[in-house]
């Protein structure tokens, strides 16, 4: 993330509350309950975004994780495409017993 994307973000959560209390206000709140109900509002989409990103976590659903699997699974491909036809044969006769002890 590059530093004005930060600024941007930060930005918009200020304004984001602002336009709550603003928006509770409008509805007739009192300034008080606004204001408090306004921190519960924003402190409760804190908790979902950070229970949110523990489930990505816990998952391994995050771009790192799935660049990194796209990555390999590229690199294996080049590699097997390189290989000799007596490469694939070694190969080959190497995972069959493997499958087969898999399979019993």
């Amino acid at each position: 993330m590059r530093r004005i994307d930060a600024i941007a973000i930060g930005l918009g959560v200020f304004l984001g509350g602002g336009l709550i209390y603003v928006g509770l206000r409008v509805l007739g709140i009192e300034p008080q309950s606004a204001g408090l109900w306004s921190q519960v509002i924003f402190a409760a989409g804190l908790v979902g975004w950070v229970a949110s990103y523990f489930l990505r976590v816990v998952t391994g659903n995050m771009t790192y994780n799935q660049q990194r699997e796209e990555y390999e699974n590229a690199l294996l491909e080049k590699r097997l495409q390189e290989m000799t036809p007596e490469e694939l044969e070694t190969l080959q006769a190497q995972v069959d017993p493997e499958i087969d002890d898999e399979q019993d």
